[in-house]
């Protein structure tokens, strides 16, 4: 009984997070909008796996390195905003489906990218920084499976809502303001926490 209240603690603080606007939810909401839910699968499988590995890493010591090195958590936080703004142009001037209501002919992020996207997204640090310091008791493989479990559909939750709302954005338009306001929320989601 004592471990079920840090486990459902857990399970909450998971999805919260997971579930909040951020880098990956909302580029799971774009690529949704382009290429639609199925053609999206690798993209969120990479952003689970990926983030599940970070966390497995840092419960294994990885988050000690960077308070004795901090120039490396600051070299690492520069480069992901650099590698964020890339990305949020990219989503901005994201080419419009064909026609209507089908998906765009580019290619959506695949699942290595997205895996090797988590080790620069501040969110999945300051994330999984947080949950092995608040639930490292329950220990690295329990915090990492549910983090997994629970990110998962939250994650492609917002692939589908980007599917749901292509029907709405089929005017060029309505889509370069959808693309423009997806990259500026992506860009301006981090900047708290590059400030720490």
């Amino acid at each position: 009984m004592e471990t079920s209240a840090p486990l459902i603690a857990l399970v909450g603080f998971a999805f919260v997070t997971s579930i909040t606007p951020g880098p990956n939810n909302l580029m799971l909401l774009a690529s949704g909008t382009h290429f639609g839910w199925r053609r999206s699968l690798p993209h969120l499988l990479g952003i689970s796996l990926g983030f599940g590995v970070m966390l497995a890493l840092v419960g294994l010591g990885l988050g000690e390195v960077f308070e004795r090195f901090p120039g490396l958590h600051d070299g690492l936080k520069w480069a992901s905003l650099a590698y964020l703004l890339w990305l949020a142009w990219k989503v901005a001037t994201a080419a419009p489906p064909t026609s209507a209501g089908e998906p765009s002919k580019g290619r959506p992020m695949g699942l290595g990218a997205a895996a090797l996207f988590q080790f620069v997204n501040p969110k999945a640090w300051a994330m999984a920084l947080t949950a092995v310091t608040a639930y490292g008791d329950l220990g690295t493989a329990a915090v990492t499976a549910v983090f997994v479990l629970v990110n998962l559909p939250c994650c492609g939750s917002w692939a589908l809502l980007g599917e749901g709302m292509r029907r709405w954005l089929h005017r060029p338009r309505a889509l370069q303001a959808f693309n423009w306001g997806a990259a500026a929320l992506m860009v301006v989601s981090v900047l708290p926490l590059l400030r720490g």
